[in-house]
């Protein structure tokens, strides 16, 4: 519920706050803890982003703020333990501005001299292990560790309470933690996109659990059609899960792909349209076709034919939190809810 709230809001938000930075310039709000995590943000982040987008960047932080505290108001979303990851991206021309926050990740296809694909990671995986992260949590007297059982995933603690072992440093939503160090600030990326680019995965951390950049590109690279890409490197994942994992849920699987058609040196247009995308189903469709040069084919990637039921963002899960989520409550009942944690 969370990430659909965020998935069907965030670009919305990021719209309006791009047009009016343009004409005028606005200063954030005043909330303690947000605000010097989103000023070192700003001051860590200003030599990634050319100037020009500098706005952009602004309007980016912003919207991320704006969207946290839409879903701490939201009167039928109770996301006191319960939170989103979102990774998006905005093209402008030849241009990429990456905001990440949580585990998802965006990978880029680019082809090297001998023509093969190649898989470029674009964003920072943000676990609580980073020591970035896991500073900012214990400074802000949260605890970081893992479990016995599960040594290679780093949770993020209440400072009295083994709860409720978030596996992201960085989340919309979880208000229980956002006292302890979790934030909603996005890491910010830019990239200059070339010829020999192809396309981009945008992703959850449930397909980056089971597949590697390259493997997700080969799968991508193979699929029959575009429109297809996303829904077989879903199913990738969902199989890689059940070898890998026959005892545990799936967890969380939402790719969105973005095919890039490069425009010709002589038509000078350039592209204006914004692409923002976080934890949906849908794939990109570009204009134009073109072959992709893979070394697997989607039938070395896609192991069974069974007919299943699909939907990347409301299917099979394994959730990133080990407390139970709340779900709908209503009035009272709510503001309860969120309490009894403290």
């Amino acid at each position: 519920m969370v990430a659909r709230k965020v998935r069907d809001s965030l670009p919305l938000l990021l719209s309006n706050q791009w047009k009016a930075a343009t004409t005028n310039s606005e200063e954030t709000g005043s909330e303690c803890g947000d605000d010097e995590s989103y000023d070192s943000m700003e001051v860590e982040e200003s030599d990634k982003v050319p100037e020009m987008y500098l706005p952009l960047k602004k309007s980016m932080l912003k919207s991320f703020k704006l969207m946290d505290k839409e879903l701490k108001l939201h009167p039928m979303i109770d996301c006191f333990c319960s939170g989103s990851t979102a990774v998006t991206l905005i093209k402008m021309g030849e241009d990429l501005i990456i905001g990440n926050v949580g585990d998802s990740r965006a990978v880029l296809a680019t082809r090297d001299e001998d023509n093969y694909l190649h898989a470029v990671q674009l964003t920072v995986d943000l676990k609580p292990d980073l020591p970035r992260e896991a500073a900012r949590i214990h400074q802000c007297k949260g605890r970081v560790f893992a479990l016995q059982d599960e040594p290679e995933v780093a949770r993020v603690w209440l400072p009295n309470n083994d709860s409720p072992g978030l596996a992201m440093a960085r989340a919309f939503g979880d208000f229980c933690l956002k006292d302890f160090g979790l934030i909603s600030v996005p890491d910010l990326y830019y990239r200059r996109l070339t010829s020999k680019d192809e396309f981009i995965i945008l992703a959850s951390d449930g397909v980056w659990d089971v597949l590697s950049n390259i493997e997700a590109v080969d799968i991508v690279a193979s699929a029959p059609g575009r429109s297809t890409a996303a829904r077989a490197l879903i199913d990738c994942a969902v199989r890689a899960w059940r070898l890998k994992y026959p005892t545990s849920k799936n967890d969380d699987c939402a790719v969105v792909c973005l095919f890039l058609d490069h425009p010709h040196a002589e038509n000078g247009t350039e592209n204006k349209d914004v692409m923002a995308t976080n934890e949906s189903n849908e794939t990109l469709e570009a204009k134009m076709t073109a072959k992709s040069q893979s070394k697997r084919s989607l039938a070395e990637c896609i192991s069974s034919t069974e007919e299943e039921e699909w939907s990347a963002l409301e299917g099979i899960t394994r959730v990133n939190s080990l407390l139970s989520i709340p779900r709908f409550l209503a009035g009272d009942r709510r503001s309860a809810s969120w309490r009894k944690w403290l």
